[in-house]
């Protein structure tokens, strides 16, 4: 095994002939691990129980409504960006039972669903994707009212980050100061390192669980050329981000142009189909559904995830509030980089790019941004600016 102890931040070494031990520690104390797999052509989150699962050997391809996998030159667990899931899927599920209620006699008895959560280690967590669950923490546990299935999910899991060692074509993380590299919310950091043959990883431990973890994983000390290589690997990624975006006054550019002509050159575009805010890890819209057998003596309600850019979604007494496409875009966007932060105190995009890499017609958010702020400063809104 490794070292008896290993100080908290300590940079050390774990081969890859050494890193299903990691995998061992986890289940060994109870944990169900979930990772990135290879399924139905992309790289998406499910059940793991080794490095085997992994996608070894594969990276993604991401543009604008475009997204392939292809064969890497070596054997990377990690050499993608992110694919159309995100976390949120298991500490927010896009289907969950409220409660249920059975007819007892002339009365109804109603049953709260609260099941205990498992114990769950989530591998291969991004930089941008932790500062999507510390987003949702905010939106769940940081109110006067706190969601109890979240807060009970979110106590029970244990976090494996890994450092970008490659950037998305969608990717902008580094232009909302939420990666390449995790600087918060994990238990245990990762960075891959293949070169000249060579393959392994550079592991710090953040939390004492997780010293404890690592101590049961074989490791030597990391030199500092390792540390050098490491840092050079994130370094690089942060430096090829696929898109940017200008974030300077943000709020206020979108806050006065809420007439700005580009919302209706989105909408002539937008397809309303929402596939934006399911990918997106921090969008949090859900409706409430009741259902009831035939018999008319059991009842359930079901919370399931839902859109603003659906019509129903602000219905009320007499119509919808956002009837059009425009009117539902500007909603999302404004949000999303605007009232988010009057809201929750932080922007509600993470840059991870899902949202112009799932978009049928390619709507890039980086672009609407840039374009509003380019006419603002010519100092009259431009219907002509180009988009892709």
């Amino acid at each position: 095994m490794g070292q008896t102890t290993v100080p908290a931040d300590e940079r050390v070494i774990v081969e890859i002939s050494d890193f299903d031990q990691l995998f061992q520690a986890l289940i060994s104390r109870g944990y169900e691990i979930f990772g990135p797999i290879v399924r139905d052509g992309a790289i998406v989150y499910d059940h793991v129980t080794s490095s085997g699962d992994l996608p070894a050997g594969w990276t993604d391809e991401q543009n604008g409504g475009q997204y392939r996998l292809r064969r890497r030159d070596d054997k990377a667990l990690f050499g993608y960006a992110v694919g159309p899931h995100s976390w949120k899927k298991f500490l927010h599920p896009p289907v969950q039972r409220l409660w249920e209620a059975k007819r007892e006699g002339s009365a109804f008895r109603i049953l709260a669903d609260s099941p205990t959560p498992a114990k769950r280690a989530f591998v291969g967590v991004r930089a941008c994707e932790l500062q999507a669950i510390a987003v949702q923490d905010k939106v769940f546990l940081g109110g006067p009212y706190v969601e109890p299935g979240y807060q009970a999910r979110r106590d029970n899991v244990f976090v494996v980050a890994v450092n970008c060692s490659e950037a998305g074509g969608t990717c902008f993380c580094v232009s909302m100061n939420a990666g390449p590299r995790a600087t918060f919310g994990y238990d245990l950091a990762l960075t891959e390192v293949v070169s000249r043959g060579h393959h392994h990883f550079v592991m710090h431990a953040k939390t004492p669980l997780s010293v404890e973890v690592l101590n049961e994983v074989r490791h030597r000390p990391a030199t500092s050329s390792e540390t050098r290589v490491e840092d050079e690997v994130v370094a690089t990624t942060a430096q090829h981000m696929g898109r940017q975006m200008d974030t300077a006054g943000i709020k206020e550019l979108l806050y006065s142009n809420y007439e700005h002509p580009r919302w209706e050159n989105v909408a002539e575009r937008c397809l309303t189909c929402a596939n934006c805010t399911m990918v997106c890890p921090t969008c949090f819209c859900t409706t409430v559904e009741d259902v009831t057998d035939l018999s008319g003596d059991h009842a359930e309600r079901w919370r399931k995830w839902d859109s603003c850019f659906t019509m129903d979604f602000s219905y009320i007494h007499g119509g919808s509030i956002r009837a059009t496409t425009k009117s539902r875009y500007r909603q999302w966007m404004t949000h999303k980089l605007g009232t988010w932060i009057d809201q929750f105190g932080s922007s509600g995009c993470v840059g991870c790019g899902r949202c112009i890499t799932w978009c049928p017609v390619a709507i890039d958010i980086t672009e609407e941004v840039r374009a509003i702020r380019e006419s603002a400063k010519a100092g009259s809104p431009d219907e002509e600016v180009s988009h892709p």
